[in-house]
């Protein structure tokens, strides 16, 4: 990562809630750092330290299985990275962070972290609700993988992807993404993924292009994102 940067734009998800009375104090805390595409942040299994708030950017949050990777969530601007390793004396990442992109974040260390949450009701809320909106995804996927055939866990992930990213002017989700990395998003193999976009193309449902991905056919989507 790059050498220490001298600006902050408040905008994250601690700066918002913490409030304007608590940046000096970040300021003097947190540092900022410029990472390239595909630059990894947090390797699973290192020793936790702090949290960083993308600036700029995203960045993919990712697990290990075996030689098999799985990506649990996306973050953009102004979200958290890394607060899953704050519990415990020793604490490490249960997760690896790669950007997508060349970003910039925010690191702040656990310590002045917790203090914050100690002394700001309103981040202590944020956080609340975060955590529980992230764990309602996380079981909402478990189940998917068990109940969903890949065409409909597929279907689910393009509505949940649009919901989180938006979209741009012509419709597209703002989220570049290959195909390994979908597939690892999904929980299936590259190869049924590129059949199942296949066919969500030929049906008329979604259209693709550069990596970009429109929803044409919602109500059909929504069917398979169901069944």
């Amino acid at each position: 990562m790059s050498k220490k940067l001298n600006n902050c734009d408040h905008s994250c998800f601690m700066c918002r809630y913490a409030g304007r009375d608590w940046w000096e104090n970040i300021d003097i805390r947190r540092q900022v750092i410029k990472a390239k595409k595909g630059q990894q942040i947090i390797d699973e299994g290192e020793e936790a330290k702090g949290v960083y708030f993308v600036q700029e950017g995203l960045v993919k949050v990712h697990k290990r299985h075996g030689d098999k990777e799985s990506i649990v969530r996306f973050a953009n601007k102004g979200e958290i990275i890394g607060h899953r390793g704050m519990p415990g004396d020793k604490p490490t990442f249960p997760i690896s962070a790669t950007c997508l992109e060349n970003c910039v974040l925010c690191f702040v260390p656990f310590d002045f972290f917790k203090k914050l949450l100690r002394t700001n009701p309103a981040l202590t809320y944020a956080m609340l609700m975060f955590y529980a909106d992230e764990l309602q995804v996380s079981e909402r996927k478990a189940t998917n993988q068990v109940h969903l055939s890949v065409k409909g866990r597929l279907a689910w992930s393009f509505f949940q992807l649009e919901e989180k990213m938006g979209t741009d002017n012509e419709g597209y989700i703002k989220l570049m993404l290959s195909k390994t990395d979908l597939a690892a998003y999904v929980g299936a193999t590259y190869e049924t993924v590129y059949r199942m976009m296949t066919e969500l193309v030929t049906e008329g449902v979604i259209e693709s292009v550069d990596k970009c991905v429109k929803i044409k056919d919602r109500a059909k989507l929504l069917s398979y994102s169901k069944s």
